[in-house]
């Protein structure tokens, strides 16, 4: 992606009135200097800070505490865990049994340790994670990053044994998926050659390699289009491990997707809406999301975020004269919030009012079940893990102030019992949580939570923290405050998270209310929460500050260029900033489905109406940002926030930029990093809007 953004930043595209557009080069020797230059200015200031070691131990504890709860996939061969700490700093994967994960102190073994070969190589290993062919789950592809891109290597590995498989399969560097076929056959998209990429940046070609063949003697089984935002192939198995069907799915935009099946018989497109998914296989049901309504036969009509199945077998016959029934429909104010399959049930966990439940379903004669899962109420609820060769499942249960806990589920008798819970970290007994909500412009209810010292005066006068996302169908959910309690709550302080339109919080219409032509509706919410803060005494412009990434990197610097007045803080983390250029930068041509084109005028009227880089003018005084970025990001160019800072220099505004050479879209490639970074963040807001 390095050779793309330099590729893209120097094509004809540039405007000639952008003197910043150097900075787009990602390894460029003069942009380098200008971001290290600029690190050594801000750290020098915040690193200064008498509180800042306190700030960066106290995160660096928490990160690494061994008494976190270490969260685990199920497999055959045990429970499996990928764990980070102050001695394994890039992490080893270990595993456990069950038995002994129940103990206060399980008996771990390491299976893979990515310091080690770090070490032994000379790499900067960024572990991606596994994927392992059921239903043995021995044969696995182990997905590597340098330095934390979404780029990375794949190699063959045994997991029992915990080691490399000699002559194994093995991808080279680069943007890819992958699929298990059998032990010696897996399916590839990546980059085949010139002309094989996707404007976004992804693959759209996909083939089968077999085991010992060359990449280039591969056999293409599936080609999309250069239009295509990526392509990525699929295998349908049910819990034993048998293969009922292989497929390509076809990105067409961010959120449109199209099924292939590929059959001896000839390829069959599947006739399923496209803002959909092929979600799994269970008591012999094939499982399908819908994102969007949609009438499948003459009256036979589906709802907006339900879950629906078809007959396993007649699905085979003929995938698209199959008639799907309902699973689960949502109700008021109601999304699906996850799924998993276990080996003989279909488990959801649902969001009501930005507040979890969780359910298990069966299909029994001719119709589906459901059972309610006896879990905490008013929490936020995940599906921690789940295994198709048991009827076992955990779920991961947690609130802003409460410490997580983790739930083992038995589907055999429906128990579900606590079997790991977090410490607490911070003192919340001076903290309460409040849900309200604000109007926003046109008069839609934005719901948001308030997690205040339970004293507050209503006078304006308490530092408060502003978070938000509001895109692309991302919930922002209640979790526990861990570093942001210890860091920022303990000190008498605010923070407040908010709901917007063009989340996820109540499902795909709250989404796309503020996709593409409609997305100022998502900075309108945000700004009437901030009034609304200010309104009921929360706050004050003075004490108030936003803090958002990626999306909500966004969202903050359309926060601060449309109402500088209101913020006096901005932590704006690996944002998009120039919204003009922003689909010729990484990956960012993939997002046109929620943004729009800016290469179409109609498109880039209303794209420019809010582009933070366009919208930072002279004569108009912003409050001082801290704008984090990285130099390995591949995903969102860090073109967007260097170009911002340097935007701020040249307007003689004040600002703090801080870059990390690694760390991918999170800024940071492990938990040393991630504690600076937390540091560096509430150093600003401290110094910002509680000094």
């Amino acid at each position: 992606m390095a050779s793309i953004g330099a590729a893209q930043s120097s094509s004809g595209a540039a405007p000639a009135d952008d003197p910043h557009v150097w900075l787009e080069e990602i390894e460029g020797e003069r942009a380098l200097a200008w971001a290290r230059a600029e690190n050594e200015r801000t750290l020098g200031e915040l690193q200064a800070d008498p509180r800042y070691r306190t700030f960066h131990d106290q995160a660096l504890e928490i990160l690494q505490a061994s008494d976190r709860i270490p969260l685990v996939s199920m497999r055959p061969s045990g429970l499996y865990n990928f764990w980070q700490d102050e001695t394994h700093v890039r992490g080893i994967v270990r595993r456990t049994t069950l038995e002994s994960y129940r103990t206060d102190s399980p008996a771990w073994e390491t299976v893979l340790d990515v310091d080690a070969l770090a070490r032994a190589e000379s790499a900067n290993w960024v572990y991606r994670g596994l994927s392992c062919l059921p239903p043995e789950e021995r044969r696995c592809l182990v997905v590597l990053s340098d330095g934390g891109r979404d780029a990375s290597v794949v190699r063959e590995f045994d997991l029992i044994e915990g080691r490399s498989v000699e002559d194994g399969f093995s991808l080279p560097d680069g943007k890819q998926s992958f699929a298990w076929l059998d032990e010696d056959t897996i399916l590839v998209a990546r980059e085949w050659g010139p002309g094989t990429m996707t404007a976004s940046g992804y693959p759209f070609v996909v083939k089968r390699l077999r085991r010992g063949q060359p990449l280039d003697e591969a056999e293409e089984i599936f080609r999309g289009t250069r239009e295509d935002v990526s392509v990525t192939p699929f295998v349908l198995r049910d819990a034993a491990g048998m293969v009922h069907a292989v497929g390509a799915s076809r990105g067409l935009d961010f959120f449109d997707r199209e099924y292939t099946i590929l059959r001896e018989d000839g390829p069959v497109r599947l006739n399923l809406p496209r803002k959909s998914s092929l979600a799994g296989l269970v008591d012999g049901r094939v499982i399908v999301a819908l994102q969007e309504a949609w009438e499948a036969a003459p009256g036979l009509a589906f709802a907006t975020d339900s879950l629906i199945s078809y007959d396993l077998e007649e699905w085979k016959s003929d995938p698209n004269g199959a008639r799907p029934g309902l699973v689960w429909a949502p109700g008021p104010r109601q999304t699906l919030g996850d799924f998993a399959t276990t080996r003989d049930q279909l488990l959801i966990a649902v969001l009501d009012n930005v507040r979890g439940r969780a359910m298990a379903m069966n299909y029994e004669d001719g119709a589906w079940r459901s059972r309610p899962l006896a879990l905490p109420q008013n929490a936020s609820i995940g599906i921690a893990a789940a295994s198709d060769e048991s009827v076992e499942a955990m779920f991961t249960v947690t609130d802003y102030l409460t410490p997580s806990t983790l739930w083992h589920y038995d589907g055999a008798t429906g128990a579900v019992e606590t079997i790991k819970t977090t410490p607490p970290r911070f003192d919340a007994s001076g903290h309460v949580v409040e849900q309200h909500e604000a109007a926003s412009r046109d008069g839609t209810r934005i719901p948001y939570f308030l997690i205040r010292p339970h004293d507050m005066k209503l006078d304006g006068s308490t530092p408060t923290l502003l978070n938000g996302y509001g895109g692309f169908q991302v919930p922002m959910v209640p979790s526990y405050m861990a570093t942001t309690g210890r860091l920022w709550l303990e000190q008498g302080n605010a923070y407040v998270v908010a709901n917007l339109r063009g989340g996820g919080e109540f499902g795909p219409d709250w989404h796309q209310a503020a996709q593409r032509r409609n997305k100022q509706r998502t900075w309108d919410d945000f700004i009437a929460v901030a009034e609304d803060l200010v309104r009921r005494g929360v706050t004050s412009p003075r004490r108030l500050g936003v803090v958002g990434g990626s999306q909500g990197g966004l969202l903050v610097g359309t926060a601060i260029t449309q109402r500088p007045d209101l913020f006096n803080a901005a932590i704006i983390q690996v944002p998009l900033f120039d919204m003009i250029r922003y689909p010729l930068m990484g990956a960012g041509a993939s997002w046109i489905g929620e943004y729009g084109d800016p290469s179409i005028p109609e498109q880039k009227a209303w794209i420019e109406g809010y582009s933070p880089y366009q919208r930072l003018v002279a004569g108009q005084d912003y409050p001082r940002p801290f704008i984090l970025t990285s130099t390995k990001d591949d995903r969102v160019h860090p073109g967007h926030g260097r170009k911002a800072a340097a935007r701020l220099a040249e307007l003689g505004q004040p600002y703090l930029y801080y870059e990390n050479i690694d760390g991918g879209h999170s800024a940071a490639a492990n938990l040393r990093e991630t504690a600076r970074r937390l540091a560096l963040e509430f150093i600003y807001a401290s110094k910002r809007l509680a000094d």
